[in-house]
């Protein structure tokens, strides 16, 4: 029945970690890695403080250390993620070798529907449903004011 205990340890560390997480935010008026370690040590020496100044460094060190850890992998992780999503996919068309399949269009060809793929049951429903619009459309916003996304370069 040790598990209300930890449990409220686990919720008091949160708890005094975001408001040192928070304030370090406030005061250095950024928002990077730095308030995390700072405030993983500031959190480690607080709770320490009744069992004296050693165990206060020592604990201080400690949540320094391991927060440090953390938002380094963090860092490696989000770097080798975004070097994986930024590589060009140089794919060769999956097509080419297989029948049946509508492949690009030859360069003397037109446009029309007698040859292309399944009779062109699908162009020419949209070039109709067009024409029969009532002038109501639903559109995409494209001007969607979205936050940056954070970066991790140290300058």
């Amino acid at each position: 029945m040790n598990a209300p205990r930890v449990d409220g340890s686990f919720a008091v560390w949160g708890g005094v970690f975001s408001t040192f997480d928070c304030t370090m935010v406030y005061l250095r008026q950024k928002e990077d890695p730095w308030n995390s370690i700072l405030s993983g040590a500031a959190t480690g020496g607080f709770l320490a403080l009744r069992q004296g100044m050693g165990a206060t460094a020592r604990s201080a060190a400690m949540g320094g250390v391991l927060l440090a850890l953390i938002e380094g992998a963090g860092i490696m992780l989000h770097t080798v993620l975004e070097k994986n999503q930024n590589q060009a996919i140089m794919m060769e068309d999956p097509a080419a070798g297989m029948t049946g399949l509508p492949g690009p269009e030859a360069e003397g060809s037109s446009s029309s529907s007698v040859g292309s793929w399944l009779g062109g049951w699908f162009g020419k429903g949209k070039e109709a449903e067009a024409a029969a619009s009532s002038g109501s459309e639903t559109t995409i916003l494209e001007s969607f004011d979205a936050p940056p996304v954070p970066t991790y370069d140290y300058k």
